[in-house]
């Protein structure tokens, strides 16, 4: 609008002007004749360009305008520029008038270059979507990226939602397929985007197991003749009847896919010939699996290949043919370039960069596992053949081992004769492991630190800790960065309770290796010994985060917590324990101990009645189950537990004083009265024995009680006698000690008063027993019966039961016998 004020301006200098700016004056172009004419006319138009300049023709969108800017091209022609004004709020078609400036805008009106205040601009052409193939364009879309999608589930492990995208990909694409025949486009329907569908679903279904499924997509393309090398697919359905094990149906498609595909695919061709002789060893016919393999080896030799050959070989006893696959074994080639390629030179720094870029790259590390795949099957192979090929397992070993050494795999011997050794250990052949491995004292250092490290341990297993500690020593020389001969060291140093210096080798073996779960673990158990339970803890914590199922781990944290005295922990433990090893006896018992001390009787009943059922000859869980039974006043039940434990300990005279206990506190004084002279054949002089049986014999009136009661009184002198005995003998003993000592007064004292303090203890633990007044001595064997042990057998803890308070409470227990039951 400008420019043509510009133009006027040269006719008439002053013609136009008001009081305001003209410029923004809308209403003043009605009144101006040369902008009406212009508009009204083609006066002073530019003439109509033609549509080959791009943002130039007439409707077309301008390339740039701005409202306000000067664009001299045509004020110097004294014309004005404009673009054909339609009627209305049309937006303007050229650059002379800046985008959404009409004449109708009034004074104060907001500018709006979109046009968007006075209605919507017209709307760009837009492709019509209702068309029959536009609609068939955005399906066929829609099925593209449905099996893209099922794809990408697929790769990520989401199978369920790969198999949902693949299924639906199917219906939108049989969708297509309808409204391409009702278009009448059925010529165009696309084969390849149908095979897709199909072979995707086919291929989800197999992921998701569900093989009849997945064999019905599969079955539905290969009867398709459109489908061109569809016959491929049998492979597929070979292999899902393989995992159902339908192993002659699988061999059938295995075949009938190896006809289809020609020779110039010969790998895929051998692959199928692989799966062909795999399902003959799985169906135990050999030898048609060896005609496999034996092609295979001759046309295309493969590692795996030749050990699955070694392997039926080894099935039919076949010993020379076995050698012959063993040498096919070790000389198939790898195809694997030398390592000499990858050291740098001190010429070219540009290849050194670039040798440093590829040595640890993709390929070079799927060489690498590559190599150590045919080491490992090339060492199964030897240690299977070895007793087989010879007359013994050495010598087929040493043949093994000599036809290594002159293959590309000459590093490997030296690592076949470690295992020699190791065969020799599993062997319980503990000299021919030593032999063996001894001769590697003078080999290179790797092989010589391997050797040294297991003759450490095997010494130490012998406990034979000098030539462990010998041993180790050398094997730190000869590679002091080997975690295991520091640990082995630490072993050592651990064996002479040097515990700070065994726990410095540890560290320095995690320094190493710092996954060393070995070292780990003896470091906790050596800050255990040191009492440093904290930093013990500290570190059977770390090795749990890397063993999470280890029961060894778990039941040192339960025993450090227990330690720190914090039960509740210790409980949390040993559950984790159990979780992983619910049958183990010693950890349910050390639980229902813990459940004891916190006072929780039916937890702890349950442990201590589980770890009896899995280990029913543990004589503390027998005493605690049999007192639990008592003091709850189910004597019968207990009698169960007591005739257990004597059939354990049949000379602990105790047990079946319990049982006889039992039988009469539960009524059954008949039972018990047999009870009490079984125990006095076997124990003559038991003296607790002979005063139950004086009781109940007078209860009962039986004849024989003053025979009972005869050799109680018997029993009681000679006892007196033995106490009066031994009382004098150490009275004499005392007395001579102060006799030889010049007067030390106080040191007989002492001496007196710690024998009879050891006499009180021992009397206070065998007081809680049945037969608490008898002897520590035995009496001459000319009195006992040939069977009779001390009853006391060797001191025993004072048994943690209820049955002591029973006895104690015991209606005649400790009641002295009358002077009418004694003999006249």
């Amino acid at each position: 609008m400008e420019n043509v004020h510009l133009a006027v301006e040269e006719e008439d200098l002053y013609s136009g002007y008001n009081d305001y700016n003209p410029t923004f004056d809308s209403e003043e172009l009605e009144n101006d004749v040369g902008f009406q004419q212009a508009v009204r006319t083609s006066h002073g138009r530019r003439p109509p360009m033609t549509a080959k300049f791009p943002g130039t023709a007439i409707g077309a969108r301008p390339l740039a305008s701005s409202f306000g800017s000067r664009a001299p091209l045509a004020s110097s022609m004294g014309r004005p520029m404009t673009g054909a004004v339609q009627d209305g709020t049309a937006r303007p078609m050229t650059a002379v008038r800046a985008a959404g400036y009409t004449s109708s805008m009034t004074r104060g009106e907001s500018f709006d270059p979109l046009g968007q205040s006075k209605g919507p601009a017209p709307p760009l052409e837009a492709k019509n979507e209702d068309t029959p193939e536009e609609k068939i364009k955005i399906l066929e879309k829609k099925v593209n990226d449905l099996i893209e999608e099922s794809c990408m589930a697929q790769s990520t492990g989401t199978l369920q939602l790969a198999l949902e995208k693949a299924k639906e990909a199917g219906r939108k694409e049989r969708m297509l397929v309808r409204q391409r025949e009702q278009s009448g486009n059925a010529d165009h329907i696309s084969l390849d985007l149908t095979y897709s569908v199909l072979l995707n679903l086919a291929n989800q279904y197999a992921n998701n197991e569900m093989y009849p499924e997945a064999l019905n997509s599969y079955q539905v393309i290969v009867k398709n003749k459109m489908f061109s090398n569809a016959g491929r697919l049998k492979v597929n359905m070979a292999n899902i009847y393989f995992k159902q094990k339908n192993y002659p149906k699988a061999i059938k498609f295995y075949r009938m896919a190896l006809d289809q595909i020609s020779n110039a695919h010969k790998e895929m061709r051998i692959k199928i010939m692989q799966n062909i002789g795999v399902v003959f060893v799985r169906m135990g016919q050999y030898s048609d699996a060896i005609t496999s393999f034996e092609h295979i080896m001759s046309e295309s030799p493969n590692i795996k290949t030749g050990f699955n050959l070694i392997l039926c070989y080894y099935a039919i006893g076949d010993r020379e043919r076995m050698k012959k696959a063993f040498q096919k074994l070790i000389s198939v080639p790898l195809g694997i370039d030398d390592d000499d390629k990858y050291i740098p030179s001190n010429d070219d720094t540009s290849s050194n960069m670039v040798i440093e870029a590829i040595k640890n790259d993709a390929l070079h590390q799927m060489e690498r596992d590559l190599k150590v795949l045919a080491e490992k099957y090339i060492m199964t192979a030897a240690k299977l053949i070895a007793p087989a090929i010879e007359t013994s397992f050495a010598t087929g070993f040493d043949w093994c081992v000599d036809m290594v050494k002159s293959s590309q795999y000459v590093e490997l011997a030296n690592d076949l004769e470690i295992n020699k050794a190791i065969t020799y250990l599993r062997q319980k052949d503990f000299n021919q492991a030593v032999e063996t491995l001894k001769t590697f004292e003078k080999k290179d250092s790797r092989v010589k630190s391997a050797a040294a490290t297991n003759l450490s341990f095997l010494y130490f297993l012998e406990k034979d800790f000098e030539h462990a500690d010998r041993y180790a020593d050398l094997a730190m020389t000869a590679d002091r960065y080997n975690p295991a001969a520091l640990v082995n060291k630490g072993n050592t140093v651990f064996a002479k309770q040097d515990y700070e210096k065994a726990a410095e080798f540890y560290k320095e073996a995690l320094r190493n290796d710092s996954s060393c779960t070995e070292a780990l673990y003896n470091l906790g158990l050596t800050y255990k010994k040191l009492n440093r339970l904290e930093e013990g803890l500290d570190f059977f914590l770390k090795l749990h985060a890397i063993l999470r199922n280890s029961a060894q781990v778990m039941f040192q944290l339960a025993h450090l917590y227990e330690l720190l005295e914090d039960p509740q922990q210790a409980i949390e433990w040993l559950m984790q324990v159990i979780s992983v090893t619910p049958t183990d006896p010693q950890v349910l018992a050390k639980l229902g101990e813990l459940y004891d001390s916190e006072g929780d009787k039916s937890q702890a009943f349950q442990h201590y009645y589980e770890s009896f059922r899995y280990f029913p000859s543990n004589i503390d869980v027998i005493e605690w189950l049999g007192a639990y039974y008592i003091e709850t006043q189910f004597c019968e039940k207990a009698i169960l537990y007591f005739e257990r434990a004597t059939l354990i300990q049949p000379t602990q005279v105790k047990w079946q004083l319990m049982v006889a206990s039992c039988y009469r506190r539960s009524g059954n004084y008949q039972k018990a009265l047999e009870t009490y002279q079984d125990i006095h054949r076997k124990f003559p002089e038991n003296v607790e024995c002979l005063r139950f049986l004086v009781r109940l014999g007078t209860d009962m009136g039986l004849k024989e009680v003053q025979e009972y009661a005869t050799k109680l009184k018997k029993v009681e002198k000679m006892k007196e006698l033995k106490e009066q005995r031994v009382k004098s003998g150490r009275e004499g003993s005392a007395r001579g000690r102060r006799e030889g000592r010049e007067g030390s007064a106080g040191s007989a004292d002492s001496g007196h008063s710690s024998g009879s303090t050891k006499g009180e203890r021992l009397s206070a633990k065998v007081r809680s027993l049945p037969g608490s007044n008898e002897p520590y001595e035995a009496s001459s064997p000319k009195e006992l019966d040939a069977s009779y042990v001390d009853p006391l057998g060797p001191q025993m803890e004072r048994p943690k039961t209820g049955a002591k308070k029973r006895m104690d409470d015991d209606d005649f227990a400790d009641e002295e016998l009358g002077d009418d039951l004694l003999p006249e």
